[in-house]
């Protein structure tokens, strides 16, 4: 016996179908792991020598060095969820200054942190420049912000955004990858 064409159309959507949601689960599942595994912004009681020199390092001991989430962020080019808790302890978190979580360079400093209400941490101009370096991506949408010491992902800076800042940039920046010293904390010497 010989069954119409449209039975077989009709099993192939049910299991389109059947992926499609089997996929939806292997998603909501990794975003709901991902969601677990996200760690409070680092801090430090003492601000970290600078770094005199540029710092690279083999896969290994990165991985070695940073946590999981750190790793993907920095190294892999990843975003955290946003309105995570890294964002909530950073619009908590008083005067100080951030630094790089992979080499210690000095980011970003609370005095010109603001909140743009978009999930993440945001700045708008890097405390020490030369620590910071911007790339196009290569379709010109957006421009990656990168540690110019140990090339980690910090994030994105976008402008003409109409914050009333007196750059009007956005540094868009991943709170997972930066450790915050308090401001009252001595420098080394």
């Amino acid at each position: 016996m010989r069954l119409p064409l449209y039975y077989y159309a009709n099993t192939m959507k049910t299991s389109f179908r059947i992926l499609l949601l089997a996929l939806a689960g292997v998603a909501t599942a990794t975003f709901v792991i991902q969601a677990q595994t996200q760690q409070p912004m680092a801090t430090a009681d003492q601000a970290p020598e600078q770094p005199q020199k540029p710092v690279t390092k083999t896969d290994a001991e990165w991985r070695k060095q940073l946590t999981a989430e750190q790793y993907r962020i920095a190294r892999e080019s990843g975003t955290e969820r946003p309105n995570g808790e890294v964002y909530q302890t950073f619009k908590k978190q008083g005067g100080g200054t951030y630094y790089c979580i992979g080499c210690n360079a000095e980011l970003f400093s609370s005095k010109v942190k603001f909140d743009s209400h978009c999930g993440w941490p945001s700045f708008y101009d890097p405390s020490n420049a030369k620590n910071v370096k911007a790339i196009q991506d290569p379709d010109g949408s957006r421009t990656e912000v990168r540690c110019a010491v140990c090339d980690a992902h910090l994030g994105h800076v976008f402008t003409g955004e109409g914050f009333n800042t007196p750059t009007d940039k956005r540094y868009c920046i991943n709170g997972t990858i930066l450790k915050f010293v308090p401001a009252e904390v001595k420098k080394p010497d």
